[in-house]
């Protein structure tokens, strides 16, 4: 696999760039809540979820990932590579 090729079509970035507007959205108003002095529980509710939707926007280009690079590594009978990359891109994601 070569590193920085780009596969994201055009729909998945798209998508990916309105997720990221609104995850940026909620980080700003996790900033908020903080320089407010909400309640604790509050904020910790509020970066589980930007956490949540981050991986499911890493979701989703992953997805796009194993129909595109991975699925070219192994029609050009270079699996290995592919698989190996993929498995250590989830192995950093599930930590």
């Amino acid at each position: 696999m070569e590193e920085g090729k780009a596969m994201v079509d055009e729909e998945t970035k798209m998508i990916a760039l309105g997720r990221l507007k609104k995850i940026a959205g909620r980080i700003g108003g996790i900033g908020r809540m903080v320089d407010k002095e909400k309640y604790c529980i509050d904020i910790v509710n509020q970066i589980t979820a930007a956490k949540r939707a981050l991986d499911r926007m890493a979701l989703i280009i992953m997805k796009k990932h194993i129909e595109t690079c991975v699925s070219e590594a192994i029609r050009e009978d270079n699996s290995r590579d592919g698989i190996d990359e993929l498995l250590d891109t989830v192995d950093k994601f599930i930590r």
